[in-house]
């Protein structure tokens, strides 16, 4: 635990999913925040069509905009589903790309209009081309514990999706709670699968808070070896193509869980309260977080 790696997720999983634009201005606000908080990787955006996903219409100017100031340690990332959204990626500076592939035939082909082994064939095209432009390269197995289509996903069928990332030279992958169906003990087994098959992989875990499993999903994670996380503040989120979206995890209060245990402290959690009380301020409404709502315990 001692090397938890914080991924925010919130400007491009937690905001994909309202239909209330937020002006750039105000994303950069709370972009700008989130750097000063201290987080370790910050996900800017996605690279979609913004017909689809309108949210996400001004990721080129909000990477150009981070692009000229200083902000530490932070590395900036950013999602793409196609080739396209590649070749964007790089041109905007993305210092690592995040994509992947649904387990499930029916996601895949609602997420990305290509059944699972046509996206899979992209992906892995898409890895090694992003690889060889010298940017890191995260690759994520989307539905990975259930899918609100399909319902089950066989361990197997996720693992061959994992298989094929290793034998392509991508091993810093993900697992994917698309649906929220995880459980800890699945998350546990799962995450312990993935090292099996590919030591030396470099493990993410993604979970959705469907069912206030979320952070007991990480904890099982961190059992497992995983290192890397991805939250959103205020617990934004959910994928706009699946049956049952629900928020993810918020960073906020995984920064305080993690704090509690004497970890992370460095990053600044009273600025992601801030930043997760003034998205609930912008959205008008009460927010899934539960540290925002009633503040740390001082001590």
């Amino acid at each position: 635990m001692s090397s938890v790696i914080l991924h925010e997720v919130g400007p491009r999983d937690g905001l994909q999913f309202e239909k209330e634009i937020v002006p750039t201005a105000r994303k950069l606000q709370w972009l700008r925040a989130v750097i000063a908080a201290g987080v370790d990787i910050l996900q800017v955006g996605s690279f979609v069509r913004a017909d689809r996903v309108p949210q996400m219409a001004d990721s080129e100017e909000l990477f150009r905009a981070l692009a000229t100031e200083k902000r530490g340690k932070t590395i900036l990332s950013a999602l793409a589903l196609n080739s396209k959204g590649l070749d964007r990626a790089l041109r905007a500076g993305a210092e690592m790309i995040c994509m992947g592939v649904s387990a499930s035939d029916t996601h895949s082909r609602k997420n990305t209009g290509k059944s699972t082994s046509e996206a899979q064939k992209e992906i892995l095209e898409m890895g090694r081309h992003a690889l060889a432009a010298g940017v890191r390269v995260q690759v994520a197995v989307q539905s990975a514990f259930g899918c609100g289509f399909e319902g089950r996903i066989s361990e197997e069928r996720v693992m061959r999706v994992v298989r094929a990332f290793a034998d392509n030279g991508l091993i810093n992958i993900s697992l994917a709670d698309t649906a929220g169906h995880a459980y800890p003990q699945q998350v546990t087994r799962l995450f312990g699968e993935v090292f099996r098959l590919v030591p030396g992989a470099r493990c993410t875990c993604h979970v959705h808070d469907n069912y206030g499993l979320g952070i007991a999903n990480i904890y099982a994670a961190m059992a497992a070896g995983v290192t890397t996380f991805e939250t959103s503040f205020a617990g934004l989120g959910g994928c706009p193509f699946t049956k049952e979206a629900a928020g993810n995890v918020a960073t906020e209060d995984l920064v305080y869980a993690l704090q509690r245990a004497g970890l992370r402290a460095e990053v600044d959690l009273e600025q992601l309260i801030e930043v997760a009380r003034d998205v609930g301020s912008f959205f008008g409404r009460r927010m899934t977080g539960r540290v925002q709502q009633i503040g740390p315990l001082p001590y």
